[in-house]
């Protein structure tokens, strides 16, 4: 991101100066599943497009990587109504995919879905930040956790009980795979007042929450609390045309990768080949 973007957008958030009352945060902030589920009753299986995209995005979910070669297994965060499950399950005839989601109605949709058989998927209902992985998945048996935007759903004190929760059922050098909404996104920039609970931290109309993440705050859950560590760790912007109004406008995500270690003792061995960048660029100053 640009230093002038980035001057901007500060403007822009520090303009918004009230909050929503404290009632009303706890509100939300403890409704957050609940809130989803009527998400999913308004709009079933129809809002959100299938994701054929995370492939290119996240080389471990090809096949024939190392995660494809002996029968992997997955864990999606936050699964919805299945829209990365049915696409990985189809390239990847090998992988078995675990997908939960703290709204039951999601759950029910993915499985009722035609492709759904429990010999290469299983469904269930979990809050990650308080229902403990474990208790449906054997612990430290999952190869990769997909982690597409579903952190930017809970409550900023609840997202670190989510990471150690995540943690226990990873392999030794098993990875989670990070993407969902940036700091000073389009998104973020556009909320009007009265949406705001506190920094990085909105309300939509329907009630669901949306956490907007600095690179920083990722390091921060991700390695120093889970004590993972850091392979990438950095924006992805897509600029937005808007030719007949003449509007250049920013969609910014969070995209990172994080593995657990090998041993312990040695976290060179951790990486596992892959190149870790860690280098802060000061000059954003994102925080």
């Amino acid at each position: 991101m640009e230093e002038s973007f980035i001057a901007q957008a500060k403007e822009v958030l520090a303009k918004d100066t009230s909050v929503v009352p404290e009632f009303w945060q706890s509100k939300y902030k403890n409704e957050a599943s609940k809130n989803w589920d009527k998400f999913y009753n308004r709009n079933t299986t129809n809002f959100f497009k299938d994701r054929h995209w995370t492939d290119r995005e996240f080389e471990e979910l090809r096949v024939g990587h190392t995660f494809s070669e002996s029968k992997p297994v997955l864990l999606e965060i936050g699964c919805g109504v299945g829209n990365f499950v049915w696409p990985i399950i189809e390239r990847n005839p090998d992988i078995f995919v675990y997908a939960c989601d703290f709204s039951p109605r999601a759950v029910g949709f993915v499985q009722a879905n035609e492709n759904y058989t429990e010999t290469r998927c299983k469904a269930f209902v979990c809050d990650i930040t308080k229902d403990r992985l474990a208790n449906t998945i054997p612990p430290h048996s999952v190869d990769i956790v997909s982690a597409i935007f579903v952190f930017s759903a809970l409550p900023p004190e609840k997202q670190a009980d989510a990471v150690s929760n995540i943690v226990e059922i990873l392999k030794p050098g098993g990875r989670i795979l990070f993407r969902d909404y940036g700091i000073y996104d389009l998104a973020q920039l556009r909320f009007k007042s009265g949406h705001k609970l506190e920094d990085n931290l909105y309300v939509r109309q329907d009630g669901t929450l949306s956490y907007y993440f600095s690179t920083d705050r990722l390091r921060e859950l991700f390695v120093q609390h889970g004590g993972l560590a850091e392979l990438e760790n950095d924006y992805v912007v897509k600029k937005l045309v808007n030719a007949k109004l003449k509007i250049d406008s920013d969609r910014i995500f969070a995209q990172a990768k994080f593995q657990a270690p090998i041993d312990s003792g040695d976290i060179e061995t951790a990486m596992s080949g892959a190149v870790l960048d860690k280098q802060l660029d000061h000059s954003m100053n994102v925080e």
